[in-house]
């Protein structure tokens, strides 16, 4: 593997440390520090997840003009400032404000490391070498949980303490960004097509998927942990719990290369995994029953990215990646800002039990309908003459 693509991946892993380390226990912090209710719960992640609609579009325009790892760095030095800030957090609003910055430096992270990975891959290794970093940065995601609740129940840490020890761990990630920069290729300065937002539109099955998926992993990440907690489950069996949803979504990521080659029934039955989550979790009041739903939602809730940019890719008609990447991970910000806007509002209106009754329900419509649109999912029957030829997919 090349320097570019390693250095990528031990980034990935360190945000992923630094992620798993504080966000399960955030909206836990929000409910019971800040006095946040579910509606600001769900007001909190919009802000998180709002810049990431708009900033990637821009910033798929700026990974044709600079290098690619310079924009990774500045993700990195945001994030790192963003929860830090959080340690000084005692109103909602002021969470809210910090969210925001999250959010931006979160649209500096992920596009840049996929067009570095884009770019650098031979010929057919794209989906291999994606899922390869996913993974990495999902091992984190599944680690630092774990330390997380060393640090709250072994040593008796505050939030406080919590929050600037992720800050620490963000700040190391800037020296393999940096690395990054330096042995990535530098910008060709490739023409811009303003279509590839409507492009990728025009898959309808595609963007079904991904913006369920993506509404699903938002709301897991924002108000699903204070659910847990208002459940009986404790801060420490929170992280735990999702330190095994880290091992799910590693075991998905895992087999991701073979289910490409079924991308479209694949796609469909994981998500009526994450629809049969969400039902179980409904009803759920126990560790051992809210750790079948995880895992059962962990499964798909990372195979599905590298196998959705594959398809889209694959099929775009602009031969610029960068463009094509930042209006992907705009309809990813859409579905990540959904899941806690709708799960804060319907949960205080109807309670949480309709919330994932409901969330079932529209896991397995939106199943039905990935079986209707599976061509759009089929990683072997991209159009020719697009993109598929250069990573070997062509019919």
């Amino acid at each position: 593997m090349n320097r570019p693509i390693q250095m990528v991946n031990i980034t990935g892993l360190i945000i992923g440390i630094s992620y798993g380390l504080h966000g399960p226990v955030l909206p836990v912090f929000a409910k019971n520090v800040a006095g946040a209710t579910y509606a600001e719960l769900g007001l909190i992640g919009v802000a998180n997840f709002l810049p990431y609609m708009i900033i990637p579009l821009l910033v798929g325009i700026l990974l044709d003009r600079f290098n690619s790892g310079h924009l990774l760095a500045i993700g990195v030095v945001l994030n790192a400032a963003s929860v830090y800030m959080l340690s000084l957090a005692q109103s909602v609003p002021e969470i809210v404000a910090f969210r925001l910055v999250s959010g931006v430096a979160h649209a500096f992270f992920w596009p840049p490391c996929e067009s570095i990975i884009s770019d650098h891959s031979k010929q057919g290794e794209r989906i291999k070498n994606i899922s390869k970093f996913i993974i990495f940065f999902v091992t984190g995601f599944m680690l630092g949980p774990l330390a997380g609740a060393w640090l709250l129940d072994g040593l008796g840490a505050t939030y406080m303490l919590l929050f600037e020890m992720t800050a620490l761990v963000m700040a190391v990630a800037i020296i393999s960004s940096l690395l990054t920069a330096r042995h990535h290729i530098k910008s060709r300065h490739r023409r811009l097509e303003a279509s590839s937002l409507v492009d990728i539109v025009g898959f309808p099955g595609i963007v079904i998927v991904l913006l369920f998926c993506t509404t699903a992993f938002g709301l897991m990440l924002t108000v699903y942990p204070a659910h847990l907690n208002d459940r009986g489950i404790g801060e420490g069996s929170i992280l735990v719990l999702y330190f095994i949803f880290g091992i799910a979504r590693v075991a998905g990521l895992a087999v991701a290369g073979r289910l490409a080659r079924h991308a479209g029934i694949s796609l469909s039955l994981g998500i009526v995994g994450i629809a049969a989550g969400f039902g179980i979790s409904a009803f759920a009041d126990s560790f051992a029953g809210f750790l079948v739903a995880l895992v059962s939602m962990g499964l798909i809730l990372s195979a599905y990215l590298p196998l959705t940019l594959e398809a889209i890719l694959v099929r775009t008609r602009s031969r610029s990646t960068g463009p094509v990447i930042g209006a992907y991970e705009t309809l990813f910000g859409a579905g990540w800002m959904a899941g806690p806007a709708i799960g804060g509002l319907v949960t205080d209106a109807f309670g949480s039990s309709a919330l994932y009754v409901g969330l079932c329900v529209t896991g397995v419509a939106v199943a039905a309908l990935s079986a209707v649109y599976r061509r759009d999912l089929s990683l072997d029957r991209a159009p020719h003459n697009l993109d598929s030829g250069r990573d070997g997919h062509a019919p």
